[in-house]
This record gives structure tokens, sequence and C-alpha cells, in this order.
């Protein structure tokens, strides 16, 4: 199959969706080469943890039968997509990557963002692994297994959203929900080489997502090109009274606005934190997108490091709490290394989370200074390329850290502030993917995403088919 062909794993959501609606590709045909793709992946790369191939068959005949009506059946008509296992599908318990929620009653009704996509004509193939209750960055789930990065089979996919990444990367699916409190989605877009988008917070419905932290999470897509990235952000958006944090704005589609390109926009790089805790690797990658788009000087976000422990603090005390029943009653069916930051974040003082969000609002106001004067940053996502699966330390110029957390060391102090934010895939002669994350004002993903399709076009961003996964490669 050639990578145009809708029934070939390189083909876009754009390409599929207009197979469909021409009705060139029957929406059935799609999902049933989706479905035959994920049985003989699965097995090696555990980004599936429950299938739901008798809703994707019915969902593919009702997009094919409203075509054959003459009727728009929406535009991702046809195309194959799957959840982060903490969103609502109905029919299933919604386990979010936990044995205690295995139990749980099978959700009534889809979760907002689940049914956008649907009425968008996507097909639901299933949910996606992740780590336990998403307290992690590389989705080594003790009760599940580990999801493994496609692109080396021994390596971590990253977290907490490793299974929307790796089915993305793989071509298990042409695109996927995630989610990211303090880098979840974009710590696997950049490990696994696809393109993820955190939107502004309150931009997009969380209704019926397994929360985390309520105050940090966000809900996102992730895709393989930037034009799939923005049609997907279009479909999830419109307002839903039902969630309180969701803001009151009307939606903005972006899709249209790509083509503007970066004429005429101020574009800086990150330094300080940005710049220390990022291996070489991960600058060289930052420099080639800054070069790219005419990012020349190099802004410093105040106190970056205290953000990031401000994050950690008021993640920690939001989930101890919420999960507190939890433990107190099934303690021994948490992985322990979650169970204990639980239990930490919990007994967290009430004067720390006090002093954790006066300085969040401290550092916001810093961030948003900075732009008055440019309109985009770029950083690293991540310190360097994905670690083997099992990693306990990890090198950062010189200085030994743990993994899992450090994993996370250059998204979370910007999470902590809600800004938009689209991570592009930038390769280089390595074997292994990693990313930059591009940063705007609130409600500006229209710059995040104009940036990333400007170094798609310019061929510094890309995010090829990963193929090493049916080598069974260990990475």
């Amino acid at each position: 199959m050639s990578p145009g062909d809708p029934l070939s794993p390189a083909a876009t959501a754009s390409q599929i969706a207009e197979a469909v609606r021409s009705g060139r590709t029957p929406a059935v045909a799609v999902a049933e080469a989706a479905l035959a793709r994920i049985a003989v992946a699965n097995p090696v790369l555990n980004a599936f943890t429950t299938m739901t191939a008798e809703r994707a068959l019915e969902t593919a005949r009702r997009v094919d039968r409203a075509r054959a009506d003459g009727i728009d059946p929406g535009p991702l008509a046809g195309v194959p997509y799957a959840v982060k296992n903490l969103y609502d599908v109905t029919g299933l318990s919604t386990i979010a990557g936990s044995r205690i929620n295995a139990t749980a009653p099978p959700a009534r009704d889809d979760a907002m963002a689940v049914a956008r996509l649907d009425a968008a004509g996507a097909v639901l193939l299933g949910v996606l692994n992740m780590d336990e209750y998403a307290f992690g960055f590389t989705t080594e789930n003790t009760h599940y297994g580990p999801v493994r990065n496609p692109h080396a089979p021994g390596r971590i996919a990253g977290g907490s959203s490793g299974g929307s990444a790796a089915a993305v990367a793989a071509g298990l699916t042409a695109l996927s929900l995630g989610s990211d409190t303090n880098g979840s989605i974009r710590v696997p877009a950049s490990l696994c080489g696809v393109y993820g988008l955190k939107p502004t917070y309150g931009r997009l419905s969380r209704r019926g997502l397994f929360p985390f932290s309520a105050s940090l999470d966000h809900a996102g897509p992730f895709a393989r090109c930037v034009a799939d990235l923005a049609l997907a952000y279009d479909a999830l958006q419109g307002p839903d009274a039902a969630d309180p944090a969701q803001a009151d704005r009307a939606a903005e589609p972006t899709a249209a606005l790509l083509s503007r390109g970066t004429d005429g926009l101020r574009i800086a790089v990150a330094g300080g934190h940005f710049h220390d805790h990022a291996g070489p690797e991960a600058r060289t990658a930052l420099a080639r997108a800054a070069a790219s788009v005419g990012a020349r000087d190099e802004v410093m976000l105040p106190e970056a490091g205290r953000a990031r422990a401000a994050a950690a603090i008021i993640t920690y005390a939001e989930a101890g709490n919420l999960h507190l029943d939890r433990i107190r009653e099934r303690a021994d069916d948490f992985d322990p290394l979650i169970r204990d930051r639980l239990i930490a974040g919990a007994l967290t003082p009430a004067n720390w989370l006090l002093q954790a969000q006066r300085f969040r609002g401290w550092f916001r106001d810093q961030v948003l200074a900075l732009f008055q004067h440019y309109d985009v940053l770029l950083a690293p996502a991540t310190p360097g390329v994905a670690l083997p699966i099992g990693t306990e330390t990890i090198d950062v110029n010189g200085a030994a850290l743990p993994a899992r957390p450090t994993t996370g060391i250059l998204t979370q102090p910007l999470t902590l502030i809600g800004l938009p934010i689209c991570v592009a895939p930038v390769p280089d002669d390595a074997r292994l993917p990693l990313g930059v994350q591009i940063i705007a004002p609130p409600w500006r993903e229209d710059l995040v995403l104009r940036v990333a399709h400007a170094l798609e076009g310019n061929g510094i961003a890309a995010a090829p088919l990963a193929t090493a996964w049916t080598d069974k490669e260990d990475g």
C-alpha cells in the first residue's frame, strides 16, 4: 500500500476522511484494516488495554450509510482514533491505568471529547495504556505492563499518555487522545516522535475524564502531521456547561490558519532551566528548530525550577486527597511507588500548598510579561531520547537524577500556568526521536500550530511512521 492509501498505516486523518467522504473507500474497510494492524502490533507494543471492535464497525457502517444517503458524515469521516483509558467510554470501566478501577461500574456515557470526535465521524478503536492514575512520565505500568516505544521496543514510550503516542507513531490509529497534567502529552509526543497538543487550561471539556490534579489537568490530541492535529483540535472545541473549569470562549477553528506561517512572529528560545536540564541531543533539536523559524533571542523564565516544585506540590496534594479513601481501603492494589507519592501528597502541609498557589500567580505574571515582547517561545520537551525500560537514573549534563520524574523536568514548569503548547518532533540522524515545545500566550493555539506547521513545511519537524517494532528490536 502507498502512504496515501487510506488503508495504509501511514495514511493521515485528512487522507482517510477525504477518501471516505468521496466514496472511494468505505469507512468499514478503514476500520477493518486498523483493527487487523492492532491485532498484530499490540502483543509487541502493549499500547491498547481494551478494544472496541464492535463499536468501531458499527460507527463505520453509520458513516457509510450517511454518505450513501447524501448526509455529510463529518470532517473526520471514517478516521480511526483511540483514547487514553482515563476517558469514559460507554460500556467500559474507566480504569485509568489502575487495578482498583477495573472493577468500577461501566461508564454510562462517553466523555465529551469522545462524543465530539464521534460526531465528527471518527471511529473509536479502543482504549490505551497509561501510567497508573496518570502519575508518571514513562508508562511502565505495574498492572498492565509497559508501553513499548515503536521506534525501539526496548525503550519507554513516555507517559503518562504512552499508549496514545505509541499507537499513533506505529500507525495503529491516525489520531488519539491523551491528557496532560505535568507533561503527559508532551513527553510521549517527544519520545515517540509525533505531534501532541496541550491546549490552554479550560479550552477543552474534561467531562468524563478521570481526574489526576483538577487545577492542572488538560485534554488534548496526538497526530502524525500538523493538519491532522488541527482537525482533531477543532473537532474537540465547543462549550460544555458541565465542566466548571472550561472557559466560556467561542470555538476558534485553526486548521484554516496553518498556512499563515511565521512571518511577523517574534519567536525566542527559553534558556536557563530549559538549557541546563537538556542533554546535547535535545539542545541540537532545539537549535535546528530555532534556526528554521528565525528565533535568535534567548529569554529566561524566572524561577522555572521553583515553578516545577510548585507544580509538584499542587499535583501531589490534589491527587493525594483525591485517592485518600482508595489508599485507606485498598493500599496493596496500588503500584507501591505511586501509592507512596499519593500518601506524601495527602500529608502535604496546608501552608506549602498555599505558598505554591501564591507562587503560581506570580510566575504566571512573569511569563505573560515575556509575551509582551515575543509571540512564541521554544523549549526542549525532554532531556534526551527515550530511556531503556527499567532505567532508574538519568544523566543530565553530568548529574545523575531519578529517571521517572526527571523525564518531565522540562514540561512540568509550564503546566503550572496552563499555556497552550504543541510538541513538534524534530528528528536528526539518530534513530530515536525528540521533540521541541512551542509555547504561546493563553488562547493562542493558532500560533503554536502555525509554528509547528512551518517547521513541518521546512522539513525540520517530521513524524515518520515507526517500524522498529516489526523487528522486535530491543532498542
